[in-house]
């Protein structure tokens, strides 16, 4: 892949070998300013192994400035929680006619919450859901009897991660725009909520590296010693 000028100018300010303060980073990543405001993303190479399921690394977090994005919550909800769902923002609300869209092709949501006796309904979205990382579960929070809770959490940058099959785990934390206090507070939260996600059987180094990068800019190390 062939980089834009913007690109390599600060991969070629990049130290090999250093390891960046947030503050150090950032400053690097608005150097690769466009045209839109880019989502920063941190990215961690766990030291586990994800073909074990006593080993898988999954969680939630709430940004405590948000992800600087418009997150459109999807509710299947009927009755008082529907109501209850439409009051608290949820974008879209409702049960069979959602999922008759859905199964259609629209996928104009970010997040999806549902009330358990919805869950087989649900179910039925799973091969459509699944691989795009937007079926509800217990496990992040999702499947509620309390979805008015949840819709605000999610509306106010509640972000869910999960390892892949490389023992890596990525999540947004904001964007370029934000000043690089609000970007550490975010940052901290993310690797606070992966820590504390640590398996119990995961034996040695556990989070092996840190990077932080931006839609279109290289990656920078970050300093491990904010993941102690």
């Amino acid at each position: 892949m062939k980089h834009g000028k913007k690109y390599r100018s600060v991969s070629a300010l990049i130290e090999p070998g250093r390891q960046y303060s947030i503050e150090d980073a950032v400053s690097l990543l608005k150097k690769c300013d466009r045209k839109f405001d880019q989502t920063v993303e941190v990215h961690m190479n766990l030291g586990v192994d994800p073909k074990y399921s006593d080993q898988a690394v999954r969680g939630t977090v709430v940004l405590p400035h948000g992800t600087g994005r418009d997150v459109r919550v999807l509710v299947f909800a009927k009755g008082e929680l529907e109501a209850q769902a439409k009051e608290a923002g949820a974008d879209y609300v409702g049960a069979e006619e959602l999922g008759e869209k859905i199964q259609g092709g629209w996928l104009d949501f970010d997040a999806i919450v549902a009330t358990p006796d919805m869950m087989p309904l649900v179910g039925r979205l799973a091969r459509v859901l699944g691989p795009r990382g937007l079926m509800p579960s217990p496990k992040n929070g999702t499947v509620t009897a309390t979805p008015a809770a949840v819709i605000k959490e999610l509306k106010a940058g509640k972000i869910s991660y999960r390892i892949d099959k490389g023992a890596n785990v990525h999540a947004p934390v904001g964007k370029l725009s934000f000043d690089s206090a609000k970007l550490a507070d975010n940052v901290m939260a993310f690797i606070d909520s992966v820590r504390r996600a640590k398996p119990a059987t995961a034996k040695g180094v556990y989070i092996k590296s840190l990077v932080i990068t931006a839609t279109m800019a290289p990656g920078i190390p970050l300093d491990m010693s904010l993941t102690r």
